[in-house]
């Protein structure tokens, strides 16, 4: 779960999702540079998305349910940095949405991902 600047919700994203989230958006606020981050609403939502501004003023927290830190994929960390580096920002990818074949992390950028 990430929890956005003074919110009492927190932002569902899966500890793997996270995890690797959590390394682009780091190395982008260490370096004092801002993005957007957009993700579809899960499931038992309402239909659509969201999208927020990171930047290095807005407090982030990020929570796993597993103490356990998941191996990091190379090629999911550099699809999420190329989309952050576009003016459209990070698309959150999922693990579901790389293991159900609608992106291939080692081709294609997080950005090539349709988030409508």
């Amino acid at each position: 779960m990430l929890y956005y600047d003074d919110a009492q919700e927190p932002i569902p994203i899966d500890d793997l999702a996270l995890a690797h989230l959590k390394v682009v958006i780091a190395t982008k606020l260490r370096r004092n540079e801002s993005f957007t981050l957009s993700w579809r609403h899960p499931e038992g939502d309402p239909a659509g998305r969201s999208t927020i501004w990171l930047h290095p003023s807005i407090p982030l927290r990020f929570v796993f349910d597993d103490p356990v830190p998941p191996p990091l994929q190379p090629e999911w960390i550099t699809a999420m940095a190329n989309s952050a580096n576009s003016s459209g920002g990070i698309t959150l990818l999922t693990a579901d949405m790389i293991s159900n074949g609608e992106v291939d992390i080692g081709t294609r950028n997080a950005s090539d991902i349709d988030a409508n």
